[in-house]
C-alpha cells in the first residue's frame, strides 16, 4: 500500500473540513449564499489585512492579474514589471497582451528585486503608470520586500500591483500600512482550498484609475463585479464556484482561530526545519537565505542528477509529490513545499522520502541527518 502526500507549492493539501463543506449544493442566487458570500468577503478583508474592497472571481489567480490589469489600465499605459521568475514573467506578457508598454526588470532568478532598481526605473519613467511585483515567488522561492516598495511607489501617482497568490495566508502582507493598490491572489496555496477562485483588493486609487481605462473586459471586468457585490446581500455577476465558496469560508474561519501572526510563525518554522534538512543532505539553495520565502524551498539538483529524476522517484515510489524547476530551471531544481495545511509532521515525511529518493539515486547521503535537523528545528 502507498499514501500520496501533496508537496507541491500550488495546490496545496485542502483539510478535510474544507472539504466536506464543499459537498452540500446551494444556488448562487439564494440568501443562503448570499450570506455566504457576504461573510467570505469580510473574511478575505482580514486575511488581506485591508478596508478597501475585495472582489471574488471564479478563476485561477491568473484571471485575476488578468482583470487587474485589463480593468485598471488602457493601452500605451507605462508599467514597470519586474521579472525574476515564472510568474514575474507573467506579469509581463498580461500587461503586453493588453498592448501595455512595458519596461521589464529582469533580475537573477533566486535573487530579490531590488528596491533601488525600482527608484532608477521611476526616476527615467516620470509617466508610469503602474509597478507590478511578485510577493512570493513561487518559481524560484524568493520572497520581495513588498513593503519597501510600496514606500517608493506612493511617492508617485502609480498604481503598486502586486500578485500575493502563493504569499496570502502564508508571509506577512499588510496591503494597506503598505501601500498595495491591486493585491491579487487565489484559493488554492495558503488558503487552503482547491484550485477555481481568485480575488483582488482593490484600493480608492485603483479605482479611480478603472473609471478611465480602456482596455477591453468582460469576465473579469472590475465594475461589474463591484456591481453586483455592492447588492444586498451581495452577487457574483456569473455563476460562481459556489462549492469552493464554501470551502473557503471554512479556512477563512480556520486562518482566524489560529490568527494570522502564529499562521505567519508556523510558515516561518515549519521553512526553516526544511532549509535546515536542506543543509545537512549537502544540498544547495537556490535562493539565499535573507531571500528565501516560507512557501516553498527550492533545491539545486546535486551534481550528475536531473532534478526531473528525484521529483518523478519521490513521486512513483514514495507517493510524496513535489514540484520541479519552471522555465530555465527546469530540470536543474527542484522544490520542497510547505504552504497552507502543513504541520511539522508533514515536513518530516518530506524530508525523509528526499533522503530516501537521494540514496537510491545514489547521492552519498547519511540516512536520517536531513530529518534529525529538521525536527532539531521544529522541538526548538
Amino acid at each position: 500500500m502507498k499514501k500520496d502526500y501533496i508537496f507541491t507549492p500550488g495546490p496545496t493539501p485542502v483539510p478535510p473540513e474544507v472539504g466536506i463543506a464543499q459537498v452540500k449544493m446551494i444556488h448562487h442566487r439564494s440568501a443562503d449564499f448570499g450570506a455566504l458570500l457576504e461573510r467570505v468577503l469580510e473574511g478575505l478583508k482580514y486575511v488581506y489585512q485591508t478596508d478597501n474592497e475585495v472582489l471574488l472571481f471564479t478563476s485561477s489567480g491568473t484571471g485575476a492579474m488578468e482583470g487587474s490589469i485589463a480593468s485598471c489600465f488602457s493601452p500605451c499605459d507605462k508599467v514597470i514589471a519586474f521579472a525574476g521568475g515564472k510568474f514575474g514573467e507573467r506579469l509581463v506578457e498580461i500587461s503586453s497582451a493588453f498592448g501595455l508598454e512595458v519596461v521589464a526588470i529582469e533580475h537573477e532568478w533566486g535573487a530579490n528585486a531590488d528596491p533601488a532598481d525600482l527608484a532608477r526605473a521611476l526616476g527615467a519613467n516620470p509617466d508610469t503608470k503602474g509597478v507590478l511585483l511578485t510577493q512570493s515567488e513561487t518559481s524560484t522561492g524568493v520572497v520581495n520586500d513588498v513593503e519597501a516598495f510600496g514606500k517608493i511607489v506612493a511617492a508617485t501617482d502609480a498604481l503598486f500591483l502586486v500578485d500575493a497568490i502563493s504569499g496570502l495566508g502564508a508571509v506577512d502582507l499588510k496591503t494597506d500600512a503598505w501601500g498595495v493598490d491591486l493585491c491579487v491572489s487565489g484559493s488554492q496555496k495558503g488558503l487552503m482550498v482547491p484550485p477555481g477562485l481568485a480575488f483582488v483588493a482593490v484600493s480608492d486609487k485603483a479605482w479611480n484609475a478603472a473609471r478611465i481605462a480602456t482596455c477591453p473586459s468582460y469576465y473579469f471586468s472590475f465594475e461589474a463585479a463591484r456591481k453586483s457585490q455592492s447588492k444586498s446581500p451581495p452577487e457574483t455577476p456569473y455563476t460562481p464556484a459556489i462549492t469552493l465558496v464554501q470551502g473557503l469560508d471554512v479556512a477563512i474561519g480556520m486562518l482566524r482561530e489560529e490568527g494570522l501572526d502564529a499562521v505567519f510563525a508556523r510558515h516561518r518554522k515549519l521553512a526553516r526545519a526544511t532549509q535546515a534538512a536542506v543543509e545537512a543532505l549537502g544540498l544547495r539553495f537556490l535562493a539565499q537565505d535573507r531571500s528565501r520565502a516560507f512557501v516553498t524551498t527550492s533545491v539545486w539538483a546535486p551534481d550528475g542528477i536531473s532534478a526531473g529524476d528525484i521529483v518523478k522517484l519521490m513521486r512513483n515510489e514514495f507517493g510524496v509529490f513535489i514540484a520541479g524547476g519552471q522555465g530555465k530551471l527546469k530540470g536543474k531544481i527542484f522544490r520542497l513545499g510547505h504552504v497552507g495545511y502543513f504541520d511539522p509532521f508533514d515536513i518530516v515525511v518530506q524530508v525523509g522520502a528526499l533522503e530516501m529518493a537521494l540514496n537510491k539515486l545514489g547521492v552519498p547521503v547519511e540516512l536520517g541527518s536531513g530529518v534529525a535537523a529538521a525536527m532539531e528545528v521544529l522541538a526548538g
